[in-house]
């Protein structure tokens, strides 16, 4: 079968790449044609557009770059329409990806969205579209399928894939003296920085969080780097210390598995810092314009998706002005020096994993997917 499968951005290459292996074990005969990434390339996926040409931060960006998404959603449409693929496949990415679920489905092809759009925090009204326009939803967060049920709407429930990333990446047994010499690390107890994958998000996040260094002599920062950034860049942020700053370039899970602690900007990278069991301080402080309206109409008591699962403010969230030096260094030396504290949050992180419905989460959509086509051409 053909399968067209778009994403955004750099999580969703990961989760759409892993989609794509599992469904090549079902179909021998499997074609992909994608926007995504380098990821979804190496599982032999034709890439149309690269993600780094999709990814527009906040309102006043989007706006800025109105023109380019439409040129970009019209090219789409024509190439769908050339591929006239079995489905599409959406993965997160609304914006983009709700305007060609309705140009689909108008053309009549099947559309299966994987990774709910996070309608639940804000535009609810997006359900109907979706309800109309989607074929199958299947959904990574437990409440989710409640969700979607109280707007009389069937999704699956089928984990999240960050389970079966993590793991794999465990399973590695990478020896931290081995990778803290690999990277010309001291041998020092690490705070890792995750400030994010955009620049604009970067140069506000990091001086933050290196603000509070010289506070922990008895520690290394080091940053987990964007790999389209250039070196140039982050040592201009760090300017001189008096602390040791390092930085490692496609190793973010490499590190969260040898932290003590993290901080780390709000999104996904909350999640894996939570799955890996790494005590963390989520970090947010966006543009004034674009919080104000965010805050306007953003329906969620939290957000981190760490406590969004868990219903509770499992992990500090220090967000906009809360978002200082005095706070950031109360809320690490809670996680790094507090032992109970500590011992607390990664056992509610070993709820979390329970939670998120364990291993499995592309074979499952796999599954479900192939089973559902097979189904309509028999």
């Amino acid at each position: 079968m053909k399968y067209y499968i778009i994403a955004g951005e750099a999580s969703g290459d990961l989760h759409a790449a892993n989609l794509m292996k599992e469904l090549k074990r079902l179909d021998s005969d499997a074609q992909f044609r994608c926007w995504g990434g380098d990821k979804m390339q190496q599982q032999g996926a034709t890439l149309v557009k690269h993600y780094r040409e999709l990814a527009f931060m906040g309102f006043t960006e989007v706006i800025m770059n109105l023109r380019t998404i439409l040129r970009n959603i019209e090219f789409c449409k024509k190439d769908i329409l050339s591929y006239q693929p079995d489905v599409v496949i959406l993965v997160d990415y609304p914006g983009f990806n709700l305007r060609i679920a309705e140009f689909a489905k108008t053309k009549g092809l099947k559309v299966f969205y994987y990774i709910s759009p996070q309608v639940w925090a804000w535009k609810e009204s997006r359900v109907q579209k979706i309800k109309h326009f989607v074929d199958r939803m299947f959904v990574i967060l437990p409440f989710e399928k409640d969700f979607y049920k109280k707007h009389d709407y069937e999704v699956d429930f089928v984990g999240h894939p960050l389970l079966d990333a993590i793991e794999s990446e465990k399973d590695k047994h990478v020896d931290k003296n081995a990778w803290l010499k690999k990277n010309n690390l001291k041998e020092k107890p690490v705070i890792a920085l995750l400030p994010g994958s955009r620049r604009q998000e970067i140069t506000v996040m990091l001086p933050l969080m290196l603000s509070v260094s010289d506070e922990f002599k008895d520690h290394q920062f080091v940053i987990a780097a964007a790999p389209s950034l250039p070196e140039s860049f982050y040592k201009e942020l760090i300017g001189d210390r008096n602390v040791s700053v390092s930085l490692v370039f496609n190793q973010t899970y490499e590190l969260l598995m040898h932290a003590d602690a993290v901080l780390v900007t709000s999104g996904t990278a909350t999640l894996e810092t939570a799955l890996f069991e790494v005590p963390e301080v989520v970090c947010y402080k966006g543009g004034k314009i674009s919080f104000f309206i965010a805050r306007s109409l953003v329906n969620v008591k939290y957000i981190s998706l760490v406590n969004l699962i868990m219903d509770k403010e499992l992990v500090k969230e220090l967000i906009q002005g809360e978002l200082t030096t005095k706070n950031i260094s109360e809320e690490l030396k809670k996680i790094v020096y507090d032992g109970k504290r500590r011992s607390e949050m990664k056992a509610n992180f070993k709820l979390l994993k329970e939670k998120l419905g364990g291993k499995g989460a592309s074979a499952r959509t796999a599954s479900l997917m192939f089973e559902a086509l097979t189904k309509n051409n028999t």
